[in-house]
């Protein structure tokens, strides 16, 4: 277990946490991301460092995702410094669960937050430890492969995209759709066409279909032949009894994206039917500590997650590939932030290229340095 206090021969590790300093990170997307929600051009988040007394340092990030989380840069900076940092500064790290009991019960929800520094404590916990991560938390591979994400946009303008993304060496594209439901299908035919039927294709509603919307467009699909693999929340995050209406009527498999916050969220989705497979979230869940949780209601119950991401640097990304690479149960992946930033990759940590993801032997997350961040001290 990852979360007990660790032993090593003899001794017992004891490491207080002597700081928790919060900052700013702001890099440019190589193209606005357009989703039914929203419209990003730039990534702006707060980033994270947890300070041990042995010198080392633990790094996080929290992007802000209002429509999603309900978290904005002034509410993660708040949270962080007034409620988090003075309810665990002091604390032993190597007993990770009472450290992660405290942080959770700090406030209420502010998950984005809560991941920010659940991460920055892995970090520093397996930093401590010399191990990487993902060896850390189970260690069920090494390398797996990420999805793209094609923005919503006229058909042309998505056609174009995914064929740039096929020529990048993507082979799985995860299209957006729910802005205007009575183009959704013409958008994903005029893009099977374009890329082939070697190529994956994921679709994501971002909650912008109603039930009834959800089942006449994915049988529509379904009749055109599109072979999607796969159809992300379709309807609204709370509408529980939708999502399972949708799930029963179709024969494409649904993933639960936004309905899915809390351990507590997917165990009832996976005892009420209401998806197929779960999308696995940090700044839903509040961190690798409750991810976990989630992957082990998954494993018992023989369902299979995504890990993904919201508009988030190699930070956050990094942390969460490690989650992917630990746990065995964690099946696909949907970790593009990275690829679709304009600036240069930062030292340390797994291997982006192109579509591959692969783990390194750096401890912890593995990031050198944030590069580019405004720390407040």
């Amino acid at each position: 277990q990852p979360f007990r206090r660790i032993s090593c021969m003899w001794e017992v590790f004891f490491l207080r946490i002597t700081d928790i300093q919060v900052g700013r990170l702001s890099l440019p997307l190589a193209h606005p991301f357009k989703t039914a929600l929203r419209t990003v051009e730039r990534l702006e988040d707060v980033v994270v460092r947890v300070v041990g007394e042995n010198g080392l340092v633990g790094y996080g990030e929290a992007p802000p995702t209002a429509v999603i989380t309900g978290d904005t840069i002034p509410s993660i900076l708040c949270a962080i410094e007034e409620y988090i940092k003075p309810a665990i500064a002091g604390m032993d790290l190597m007993d990770l669960d009472a450290v992660m009991e405290r942080l959770d019960g700090s406030m209420v929800h502010n998950t984005s937050p809560k991941a920010a520094v659940d991460m920055a404590l892995y970090d520093l916990w397996g930093r401590t430890l010399g191990k990487p991560l993902y060896q850390l938390l189970g260690g069920a591979k090494t390398a797996f492969e990420t999805d793209l994400t094609i923005s919503v946009n006229p058909v042309e303008e998505m056609v174009r995209d995914a064929l740039e993304a096929r020529g990048r060496g993507f082979s799985i594209l995860k299209i957006k759709v729910g802005k205007d439901p009575a183009l959704d299908v013409e958008r994903i035919a005029a893009i099977r066409k374009a890329v082939g039927p070697a190529v994956k294709l994921r679709v994501d509603a971002n909650q912008g279909w109603t039930a009834a919307e959800s089942v006449s467009i994915i049988k529509a699909m379904e009749d055109k032949g599109l072979n999607i693999e796969l159809v992300e929340q379709p309807v609204a995050a709370r509408d529980f009894e939708g999502l399972k209406a949708v799930t029963a009527q179709v024969d494409t498999p649904i993933l639960a994206d936004e309905a899915v916050f809390s351990p507590a969220d997917a165990l009832h989705i996976i005892e009420t039917h209401a998806a197929d497979y779960l999308n696995i979230k940090l700044m839903k869940t509040g961190g690798i500590h409750n991810a976990l949780k989630i992957c082990e209601a998954a494993e018992k119950n023989g369902v299979k997650c995504l890990i993904g991401c919201m508009l988030e640097s190699q930070i956050a990304v990094a942390a969460a590939a490690h989650l992917c690479a630990g746990q065995g149960i964690i099946t696909m992946a949907d970790l593009d932030g990275p690829s679709l930033c304009a600036s240069p990759l930062m030292p340390g940590g797994p291997v982006f290229d192109g579509a591959m993801i692969t783990m390194s032997g750096d401890p912890g997350i593995g990031i050198e340095a944030v590069e580019g961040a405004q720390w407040q001290c």
